[in-house]
C-alpha cells in the first residue's frame, strides 16, 4: 500500500499543480471538454468540494435558497423520521476507522451527520431516511467539512443524479441492477450465461455496489475518484465501474460452480491491487468495457422498469 501511495502521491502533486493553474483562484467553474478530462484524471482533495458543488448543480441550489438548510434543521421534525435516523444509524460505526467520526475527535462529525440526514429527510419526505444514506452523507462531510454543502450535494445525488435509488420502493436502484445485467449480456455474455445457469439475481451480488456508491466496497481513494466522475458525468459511471470489475475478472467469475461460489467471486473482484491502484483503474473504466452511451442506458432503463413494474403488478 505504501509503495502504491508513494507512486500515486507523485501523480497527485502533478495534478494539483495543473488544477491550480486551471482554476487560478476562481470561485466558479464551467463544464467543458478540458474540465471533463481533468475530472477523469482526478480532482485534488483541496478542490473536490468546489468541483463537486459546481458540476452537480448543488452550488446553484445553495445560492438560490439562502438559509434553506438552516430552516430544514429548525423545522418541527416528524417523530418517525427522528426515530428512524437515531435507531437506524450507528453513527460511531458509519466509519469506525475514520478519526473524524470518533467522539474523542476535536472535529467529530457524528452530530453533523445526524443534522444532514435529518434536514434531508425533512426536505424530501418521500425518501426520508433509507439504508446507505449515512455512508453517502458521511463521505460528503469528510470532503466538504460543511453541513450545508453536504446537504445540497445529497439533494443533487438523490434528487437528480440517482432518482428513485433511495425511495421506499427503490425502483431506480432495482432498475439499474437489471440494466447492468442487460449490459453484461451484451458485453460479457459468458458471465451472463453463468448467472443464468446458477439462477443468481443481480441484486444479490451488486446491490451494495449501487446503494453505497462503492463506499466500503472499494478503497477510499478509488471511491473518491469514482465520485469525481459521478458528480460530473452522472450515473453512467456506476455502470462503467461495475462492467470493468466484471470484465477484468471474467476468468475468476467463470470458475464459480454454485450460487455461493458466484457470491464469493463478486466479493473477491472488489479487492486487491487492481482496485487499489486507483489511477490505472480509472483509466481502464473508460476503455475496458467499451463504449456506453446515455442513449443506450436510457433505452435499457425504460425496458427494465417496464418489466419490473409488470412483475410487481
Amino acid at each position: 500500500y505504501e509503495e502504491l501511495m508513494s507512486e500515486y502521491l507523485v501523480i497527485l502533486t502533478r495534478r494539483s499543480i495543473k488544477w491550480s493553474r486551471l482554476l487560478k483562484g476562481k470561485g466558479k467553474v464551467q463544464k467543458n471538454v478540458k474540465l471533463k478530462r481533468y475530472v477523469r484524471k482526478g480532482i485534488p482533495n483541496e478542490h473536490r468540494a468546489l468541483i463537486w458543488m459546481a458540476a452537480s448543480g448543488a452550488q446553484d441550489q445553495l445560492e438560490k435558497n439562502p438559509g434553506y438548510y438552516q430552516s430544514m434543521l429548525a423545522a418541527n421534525h416528524d417523530s418517525k423520521l427522528v426515530e428512524t435516523i437515531r435507531t437506524g444509524v450507528c453513527f460511531w460505526l458509519t466509519f469506525p476507522d475514520n478519526v473524524m467520526f470518533r467522539k474523542s475527535s476535536d472535529q467529530c462529525l457524528q452530530k453533523s451527520l445526524y443534522n444532514v440526514l435529518l434536514a434531508y429527510g425533512h426536505h424530501n419526505p418521500s425518501v426520508g431516511y433509507c439504508q446507505g444514506m449515512n455512508f453517502v452523507a458521511g463521505y460528503l462531510l469528510i470532503i466538504t467539512k460543511d453541513e450545508e454543502k453536504s446537504f445540497w450535494l445529497m439533494d443533487a445525488l438523490i434528487g437528480r443524479i440517482l432518482p428513485d435509488y433511495y425511495s421506499p420502493a427503490m425502483m431506480g436502484l432495482k432498475t439499474d441492477q437489471e440494466v447492468l445485467g442487460e449490459l453484461v449480456k451484451l458485453k460479457i455474455p459468458r458471465v451472463w450465461q453463468l448467472m443464468e445457469e446458477h439462477n443468481v439475481m443481480w441484486t444479490l451480488v451488486v446491490s451494495r455496489w449501487f446503494i453505497c456508491l462503492y463506499i466500503d466496497i472499494l478503497p477510499v481513494e478509488t471511491v473518491l475518484r469514482i465520485w469525481d466522475c459521478l458528480f460530473y458525468e452522472g450515473s453512467k459511471i456506476l455502470f462503467r465501474v461495475a462492467l470493468t470489475l466484471i470484465h477484468h475478472h471474467q476468468a475468476v467469475i467463470e470458475q464459480a460452480r454454485s450460487l455461493p461460489d458466484v457470491c464469493q467471486a463478486f466479493k473477491q473482484i472488489t479487492q486487491g491491487p487492481f482496485v487499489g491502484d486507483c489511477h490505472p483503474f480509472m483509466q481502464k473504466i473508460f476503455t475496458e468495457p467499451g463504449s456506453l452511451s446515455m442513449a443506450t442506458l436510457t433505452k435499457l432503463r425504460v425496458a427494465c422498469r417496464e418489466r419490473l413494474a409488470a412483475e410487481e403488478s
